[in-house]
C-alpha cells in the first residue's frame, strides 16, 4: 500500500468511542461525501447514523461523545441531555443553533460549534445574482414574456441599470454581508453599510452610514443582518418609504427583519421591486400573494444550499472535531452571549 492510499491524520491519537451523525439522509452525502466521511471516521471508533427525527428515541444517542447534527435535531433540553450522558461536543453542520440549545444546555458547559461560515460565499453570491437580476429587470421581462405580453410591451419597462456606479446599501456587516460587499465593490458598485455594532477600527467603518440616510440614497438595499429580537421588523413602513422610487430590496436573510405587509404594498404599487429568498411562511403556499407580482423575484430559501457550501460545511465539522480532540480552541464555537447577536 502506497502513502497515497493512507489518509493523513494530523491528530492520530485523537479519537472518541462513538460519534453520532444526525444529519438528514437528503443532505448527508452533500455534507459528507465518501472521502469526507472517511476523514470523519478517523476521529471515532464508531459512527452511529441516526435520522434527526428519530434521535430522541434512539438508543445510539446514549453512547455519543460527539454529536454532529443539522436541521430537525431535537432541542438539547434537560430530557435530551439526560439521554446523552457521555456527550462532550456538539457540532452543527448547518448554521443557526437556536433550535438546538436550551438553558440546560448552556448550564452543562458542553461546547457547541457551527458551520455557518461555509454558507457565506454562497448566500452572498445569490444576493449578488438577485441584485444583478433586479438591476437588469430580468424578473420583469421574464414574467412578461412568459405571460403572453406582446414583445414591444414586454420591452417597454424601466430602463435597465448596470451595477457599476450603482448605490447599494448593505444592512448588516455579517460574514455574508462582508462577502457581498466584496463582490459588489469588485464590480464597481458604490457600497455603504449599516450595522450598529461596527467598530471604529473595522475596515468597513469608512462605509458606515445611518440607516434612514442609507436607505434614502440607495438604488438597492440588501439585507444581511441576523434574525434576533433586536432586528425584528427593522425595515418597516418608515424605512421602506424612505427608499427612492424605482429602488429594489434583496432579502436572503430572514423575513422577520422586514414588515412584509408594508413591503408587499410598496411592491404592488410598482414603486419598489423586490427579490426574496425567505418568507413568513415556508414552504410558500401555492396561492401566496407574492407569486403573481411581476416585479417580485422569488427563490425558495436556497441561497446557502450549493454543492460547494455543503462540502465546506462538512470540512468545518471535521476540522472542529479535530481541534476539540487535540485540546485546541474551536474556530466556530457559539456561546450564549454571542448567540444574542447571531441568527
Amino acid at each position: 500500500m502506497s502513502n497515497d492510499d493512507v489518509r493523513a491524520d494530523p491528530y492520530p491519537q485523537s479519537r472518541v468511542s462513538r460519534l453520532l451523525l444526525s444529519v438528514g439522509s437528503a443532505e448527508r452525502a452533500a455534507f459528507f461525501p465518501a472521502g469526507a466521511l472517511e476523514d470523519l471516521s478517523i476521529h471515532a471508533a464508531g459512527i452511529d447514523i441516526v435520522e434527526p427525527e428519530d434521535a430522541r428515541s434512539s438508543d445510539a444517542v446514549s453512547l455519543a461523545e460527539i454529536a454532529v447534527v443539522a436541521w430537525g435535531f431535537p432541542r438539547l433540553d434537560a430530557d435530551m441531555l439526560a439521554r446523552m450522558p457521555r456527550l462532550r461536543l456538539v457540532v452543527n453542520a448547518a448554521s443557526s443553533v437556536r433550535g438546538i440549545v436550551s438553558d440546560e444546555f448552556w448550564a452543562s458547559g458542553i461546547p457547541i460549534s457551527q458551520a455557518g461560515a461555509a454558507m457565506s460565499p454562497a448566500v452572498a453570491e445569490m444576493s449578488l445574482t438577485l441584485t444583478l437580476s433586479l438591476l437588469r429587470r430580468v424578473h420583469r421581462m421574464d414574467h412578461a414574456l412568459r405571460n403572453g405580453i406582446p414583445w414591444a410591451a414586454a420591452r417597454d419597462i424601466t430602463r435597465a441599470r448596470e451595477i457599476s456606479g450603482c448605490r447599494i446599501a448593505v444592512i448588516g456587516a455579517s460574514r455574508t454581508g462582508r462577502e457581498y460587499i466584496r463582490m459588489c465593490t469588485a464590480l464597481g458598485a458604490d457600497v455603504q453599510v449599516f450595522d450598529p455594532y461596527l467598530r471604529e477600527d473595522d475596515p468597513l467603518s469608512t462605509l458606515a452610514a445611518p440607516l434612514l440616510e442609507l436607505l434614502s440614497s440607495s438604488d438597492v438595499v440588501a439585507i444581511h443582518a441576523p434574525a434576533t429580537a433586536e432586528t425584528a421588523g427593522m425595515i418597516g413602513c418608515r424605512e421602506l418609504a424612505a427608499m427612492p422610487d424605482g429602488a429594489a430590496l434583496v432579502n436572503t436573510a430572514r423575513a422577520s427583519l422586514v414588515d412584509m405587509d408594508a413591503l408587499f404594498d410598496e411592491v404592488t404599487s410598482g414603486r419598489l421591486d423586490a427579490a426574496l429568498d425567505v418568507f413568513e411562511s415556508e414552504p410558500l403556499p401555492d396561492d401566496d400573494r407574492w407569486r403573481s407580482l411581476p416585479n417580485a423575484l422569488l427563490t425558495g430559501h436556497v441561497s446557502g444550499a450549493t454543492r460547494e457550501s455543503r462540502a465546506r460545511a462538512g470540512r468545518i465539522v471535521i476540522d472542529e472535531i479535530a481541534r476539540f480532540l487535540a485540546d485546541e480552541d474551536l474556530q466556530h464555537r457559539v456561546t450564549a452571549d454571542a448567540l444574542e447577536r447571531m441568527g
